[in-house]
């Protein structure tokens, strides 16, 4: 890839302040922080910039635990064969390889760090548990069920500790690229007051980002609001290659607040049917059994399947989670967030069952990297839910997702010092003719998503949420090329434009992959067909500043097989 960009960006006022530093870092979850701390130590001048407050990511709100290979008689060999069944054929091993076998220490220095993690009264061991799709305990967990909360503790008093610079309240861009094509920073919005206040840019000699997850493309999702897809969107803009983006996981277990709930939805972790706790329909049928080996531990995909049917067959719109048994001991020393989530919602586990249905967790898909974390844009790097490393495949094993956000950051980290080569001055863009959405498109486009790109899908319910997706920016772009107006520049539209971008791309993956597979699934597709499809789906934004974003004019390539192609050597290796 030569790294030009598309010259599509967002409507902004011209950035009115500037920063320098070596490296930027968009996002301040595990994987962000960790690469800030990895790079400050190397003697990099860094950046952190993230949307919200520092601790308000995707990482502090993640229950269960992270998993690696720490407990007695486990291996990384038996990690890995977890891992690709959970990938349905897609992972890339040797992706999922390197996950596994860096993933211990790599878990280790984070607790030098300073995580800390539940242990042994008696033995002082960190305790593991099991979560759905592994066959051995290897989760380790903090504060019951808010090892999210501990780890992002952690980082964050190292990063202090380091002096590491943060801009918060931030809203990232577009990418900011030299004369070449490299990376060379980032325009960006702080919604604050005084110095840093508007639209500026920080310059950079490295871009990573770390920006999460897309789960408010949907009504219903565990990810916090500020979970719209940014760091994707902006990878499109600027030329970046994504792939996968049709395999959205939606996390079995959320608590169901009622059918006209949405936005964020309190998460109830795989970790509580780890423990014990089985899933019933009204009338306390087990309905996981018999379905897989592993019945309610079963990979997620199969239980969200699982759940789905049982809601169809008997016309509910949830299932229950029963853990009764635990006891109000256990509820309340092993699963404390949960319990005071349940309680807070009127439900008490302690002496009935949870009401639980799907809805969107993760993105297994994201911005196409190699093993370092670079991206097919020189200088712009990717690691955590807005990457796709190819480890998770068409389904993210459970737990996952933090042993990659630390193990690929630290990878990112090295690159950068092995490479310092510096962009040069950034290329003043031509005007954007890309056209803002109103802010209150964002709810619209969340129901059309969920209607027709959630759980199930048909091509009939793609056809229609593809068509309701492009008549939105149909909309706006005919008002901007008549009338030369677009929604007013502001947090609420940039979001929106970005949701409905990264909507229109999975849509259209979704669209092409005629198969069920993974979190991927099409009613009237219900098989795997390994034969066609037992590759990725990559996809990039055609160039041209007034370029339409419609599935005739999208670049999208399948790989020849489940192996990601080298993110330097272009798209001579894809058909």
């Amino acid at each position: 890839m030569s790294g030009t960009g598309t010259g599509i960006r967002l409507h902004a006022p011209a950035p009115g302040w500037e920063h320098e530093a070596d490296v930027v870092v968009v996002g301040s979850g595990v994987a962000g922080l960790t690469v800030a701390l990895r790079c400050a130590a190397q003697g990099a001048k860094v950046t952190v910039v993230t949307k919200a407050r520092l601790d308000d990511g995707s990482t502090r709100w993640a229950q269960g635990g992270i998993a690696a290979a720490l407990g007695e008689g486990d291996t990384p060999e038996q990690h890995l064969d977890d891992t690709l069944v959970a990938g349905a054929g897609l992972c890339d091993e040797e992706a999922v390889r390197t996950l596994v076998t860096e993933g211990p220490d790599a878990v280790r220095r984070l607790i030098a760090t300073g995580a800390h993690f539940d242990t042994s009264e008696t033995t002082g061991e960190i305790l593991l548990t099991r979560e759905g799709g592994h066959h051995r305990r290897r989760i380790a967990h903090a504060g019951g069920d808010a090892t999210g909360l501990e780890i992002s503790r952690a980082l964050i008093e190292a990063v202090g500790e380091a002096g590491i610079e943060f801009i918060e309240n931030a809203l990232v861009l577009d990418l900011l690229t030299d004369a070449e094509g490299r990376a060379a920073g980032v325009t960006l919005h702080v919604m604050g007051e005084g110095q840093r206040d508007g639209v500026g840019a920080v310059r950079a000699r490295a871009v990573v980002l770390a920006t999460g997850g897309m789960g408010q493309v949907f009504s219903a999702t565990t990810n916090p609001a500020v979970s719209t897809g940014d760091g994707v969107a902006l990878a499109l803009r600027a030329g970046a290659e994504v792939s996968d983006l049709e395999f959205v996981q939606f996390h079995p277990t959320v608590l169901f607040l009622g059918p006209d709930a949405e936005g964020q939805q309190p998460l109830v972790s795989e970790a509580v049917r780890g423990e014990g706790a089985f899933l019933v329909d009204a009338d306390g049928v087990r309905f996981m059994q018999g379905q897989h080996e592993l019945a309610e531990l079963a990979p997620r995909d199969i239980v969200a399947k699982g759940i789905t049917r049982r809601m169809q067959e008997t016309g509910t719109e949830h299932m229950y989670l029963d853990g009764r048994h635990f006891g109000a001991r256990m509820w309340e020393r092993r699963f404390p967030t949960i319990l005071a989530a349940c309680r807070a919602n009127g439900i008490d586990p302690v002496t009935r069952p949870i009401p639980v249905a799907p809805a969107a967790h993760y993105a297994s898909g994201g911005v196409r990297t190699d093993l370092h974390g670079r991206t097919t844009v020189p200088g712009l790097y990717a690691c955590g839910e807005v990457a796709c490393t190819g480890v998770h495949g068409a389904n993210r094993l459970a737990s996952n997702s933090l042993l990659e956000g630390l193990v690929f950051a630290e990878r990112i980290a090295a690159d950068i010092a092995e490479h310092p080569a510096a962009p040069g001055a950034p290329v003043v863009p031509d005007p954007s003719r890309f056209p803002l959405l109103p802010a209150g498109a964002r709810f619209e486009i969340q129901r059309i998503m969920t209607r027709g790109a959630g759980v199930l899908r048909s091509e009939a319910s793609l056809d229609e949420a593809a068509a309701a997706l492009g008549r939105m920016y149909a909309d706006a772009a005919e008002l901007l090329e008549r009338d030369g107006k677009t929604a007013e520049p502001c947090v609420e539209s940039w979001e929106a434009t970005n949701l409905c971008l990264v909507a229109r791309i999975l849509v259209e993956a979704a669209r092409r992959r005629e198969e069920t597979r993974g979190c991927h699934w099409r009613e009237d597709r219900p098989e795997r067909d390994d034969e066609n499809w037992r590759r990725h789906i990559v996809v990039r934004l055609p160039s041209g500043a007034a370029a339409p974003v419609a599935p005739t004019s999208l670049t999208i390539r399948t790989t020849p097989t489940a192996d990601l192609p080298p993110t330097r050597s272009g798209t001579e290796h894809l058909r």
